[in-house]
């Protein structure tokens, strides 16, 4: 490359992590891109229980179908988040080692979600750091909220962040699946 080429000293973005207000259809975006990625990919969704009409907690399910309970009301769990009990057994159990084993097979890691459940652990916290400084291929969605651990990783150099909002909800689909063929 010359010098005067526009790519040189360019960062090339390896992590791409969605925030957006609840209910914008973060996960939803993650699915869409995931269904058409010719790339292999290993990682977690988190899906909402419902009950009533009323949320009742989330359920972890890896892209390979293992499921936990990573959160509910009227739950113990080592630490709490609003109404809810986490169970850091079980994301530790399901979530960390499916994205583990995506980065050691060098596939794209989906993580959906990074947010103050998931960043009360330590494991869960150094995977996704170690897979982001070591610029390995992360799709996900972020809390946009101040978060220690959620701030050192949006930091990142090779990290871009991307709001979803309603409006730009396409635009954003056709970037992400340029990216993630």
């Amino acid at each position: 490359m010359r010098r005067d080429d526009p790519e040189v000293g360019r960062i090339v973005k390896s992590a791409y992590l969605i925030i957006g207000a609840p209910g914008v259809g973060k996960t939803t975006l993650i699915r869409q891109v995931v269904s058409t990625m010719r790339l292999r990919a290993g990682g977690f969704y988190t899906e909402d229980l419902q009950s009533g009409g009323s949320r009742e907690g989330f359920r972890i399910v890896t892209l390979d179908g293992e499921m936990g309970l990573l959160a509910a009301t009227g739950r113990p769990g080592n630490m709490t988040v609003s109404k809810y009990g986490v169970d850091l057994q079980e994301l530790e159990r399901v979530a960390v080692p499916a994205l583990q084993g995506a980065m050691r097979r060098g596939h794209v890691m989906i993580a959906d979600e990074i947010g103050k459940m998931q960043l009360y652990s330590s494991a869960f916290r150094h995977t996704i750091l170690d897979a982001v400084r070591a610029g390995h291929p992360l799709l996900g969605t972020i809390m946009a909220g101040r978060n220690p651990y959620a701030d050192r990783i949006k930091s990142q150099r090779n990290v871009e962040i991307l709001e979803l909002t309603e409006s730009n909800r396409a635009e954003i689909l056709a970037t992400l699946r340029a990216r993630f063929v």
